[in-house]
């Protein structure tokens, strides 16, 4: 298909169109419209006359014309590139509603994936590529060469489908080296002096009115998209022209992104014991003050029941499990211990699955030093490790989950530059 664009955004959001009137509907057929919210044009590349959404059909039906029942055994990918222009939302439609009717397409999980190379556009054309996407259940994908910035990122948060895959990196979003960045939108001054010349009061009021529209427009989609609240107060917070990029690990969890190339960290396993109990926990101090000592793998299991029968008697627990658990001469034979350990799991009580060194992580607070998490880790596979939490009634499950389709994020402090923003 041919390429459709739109006017360049270096800022967060792309071009935000919204109607003048309060009561009217969203204007898709003007870029500058008068109090349209939009962006500043790039000057990282010359403007272009259309952004593009093209087939990227499957190697064996290259050659054949799309559409044709020679290229319907398989589903193609989708490319977006150059500028989102009004309309461009259901330009998409059209095409997702012709891969959906696919014989190959599956409508159990992801439709297909979409690769998304853009400076930006119209805003609310990217919130509605976003939800499309959603509502598609497709795989947006920013290439390592790629830039996806203001409303093209705010729809690549659509895109972030998390099945469980069968091995890294089947459903992630970005590879190391593409570039996403959010920014504000802003009002154009000159088309509402166009819109209102002879009454500056109205501008200014219309003004008032285009930007508190825009403001809600992006509080709604965020919600949809499940973002937290701090996403959209650090964007409406910040300059037009200056861009918040996806680098850290912090910011791929918040966002649920899934970078594309990452390897286990270059950490002790102690640190990355600690790192996961941080990002499993739900903490007032964004970086408490944690640390790991390995436990005696004959003694792990023993270790955890011994905790756990603790809370069990604390909490007066009767039955069978609990009654074994209490009987502390069950836990002095190893084989016994194993099995104890092994029947408490199934019964759902929160013991780690013991998947290689296993250590405690202590939080050093005010109170002083308490066994904060318990964590498992594979020393082989970095998606493989299990937490529990150790809190004021006892283990516990963790509150917080790591991503099904990139685990081994937990494994990085929130900290750590993944993915460094263009120089």
């Amino acid at each position: 298909m041919n390429a459709l664009g739109c006017r360049g955004l270096p800022a967060v959001f792309v071009s935000l169109m919204l109607s003048t009137a309060a009561a009217a509907a969203a204007d898709f057929t003007m870029l500058d419209r008068p109090g349209a919210v939009h962006l500043k044009p790039s000057t990282a590349a010359p403007p272009k006359a259309s952004s593009g959404f093209s087939f990227i059909p499957p190697a064996s039906a290259a050659q054949a014309p799309m559409g044709s029942s020679a290229n319907t055994t398989q589903v193609p990918a989708v490319r977006l590139t150059g500028y989102i222009m009004p309309g461009d939302g259901e330009k998409l439609r059209d095409m997702l509603d012709t891969i959906a009717s696919y014989p190959a397409a599956k409508a159990d999980g992801p439709l297909t994936t979409i690769e998304l190379s853009s400076m930006g556009g119209s805003l609310l054309d990217g919130f509605q590529i976003g939800s499309l996407m959603r509502k598609y259940h497709l795989i947006a994908v920013v290439r390592s060469h790629d830039l996806c910035l203001s409303s093209c990122a705010l729809a690549l948060v659509g895109g972030n489908v998390q099945d469980v895959p069968q091995s890294y990196p089947t459903r992630c979003n970005i590879e190391i080296g593409g570039k996403v960045g959010f920014h504000n939108f802003f009002l154009n001054p000159a088309a509402l002096r166009d819109g209102t010349a002879n009454d500056p009061v109205a501008s200014r009021m219309q003004g008032f009115s285009d930007a508190r529209g825009g403001a809600a427009a992006l509080v709604k989609y965020a919600a949809q998209m499940g973002l937290p609240p701090s996403f959209v107060a650090s964007l409406i917070g910040r300059p037009a022209d200056d861009f918040e990029y996806v680098q850290t690990v912090g910011q791929f969890l918040s966002l649920g992104l899934c970078p594309v190339g990452i390897q286990r960290p270059s950490v002790p396993l102690e640190v990355q014991a600690a790192n996961v109990c941080s990002n499993s926990m739900r903490h007032a101090d964004p970086n408490p003050q944690l640390s790991a000592r390995l436990l005696p793998a004959d003694q792990v299991r023993r270790h955890l029941l011994e905790r756990l029968q603790a809370q069990m008697l604390a909490s007066r627990a009767r039955g069978r499990l609990a009654a074994l658990l209490a009987n502390g001469a069950v836990m002095r034979v190893g084989a016994e211990t194993d099995r104890l350990y092994d029947d408490l799991r199934s019964s759902g009580a929160s013991l780690p699955e013991i998947v290689g060194p296993t250590y405690e992580v202590t939080l050093n607070g005010p109170a002083g030093a308490e066994p904060a998490c318990y964590v498992s880790l594979s020393p082989d596979d970095p998606d493989s490790y299990d937490v529990v939490i150790n809190g004021t009634k006892g283990l516990s499950s963790p509150p917080n989950l790591p991503p099904d389709n990139a685990r081994r994020l937990f494994l990085f402090n929130k900290q750590t530059i993944i993915n460094p923003r263009p120089q």
